[in-house]
C-alpha cells in the first residue's frame, strides 16, 4: 500500500534530505502497518511525537501502536509547539 507521511516544524529533519523541503514523503508499506511501525524507522524521539493525524483526524497516544493505516492515507505528525 502507498501512504503520504508528513513531518512538520523541527521533525522535518528526520526525513530524507530530498524530502525535507516539502516536508513529505510517499511510502510503500505492508498492509496493516501501524502508526508506531511507520514512524519507528525514522528515529523520531517519542517525546517529540505530539500531534498525530491520519487524514486530518487526531489519533491519541494510546491508539498509535494499534491503529493501522490503509492505502491512500496521509499520516501527519507535529512536535509540541510553544507559543506566547
Amino acid at each position: 500500500m502507498k501512504i503520504t507521511f508528513k513531518l512538520y516544524a523541527s521533525l522535518t529533519d528526520y526525513l530524507p534530505v530530498a524530502a525535507r523541503r516539502g516536508n513529505r514523503i510517499d511510502l510503500e508499506l505492508e498492509d496493516g502497518s501501524t502508526i508506531a511501525q511507520i514512524i519507528e524507522p525514522f528515529g523520531l524521539p517519542i517525546k517529540l511525537v505530539h500531534l498525530v493525524l491520519v487524514n486530518g483526524v487526531y489519533v491519541p497516544p494510546e491508539q498509535r501502536a494499534s491503529r493501522a493505516i490503509v492505502d491512500g492515507d496521509t499520516l501527519a505528525i507535529w512536535p509540541p509547539i510553544a507559543g506566547g
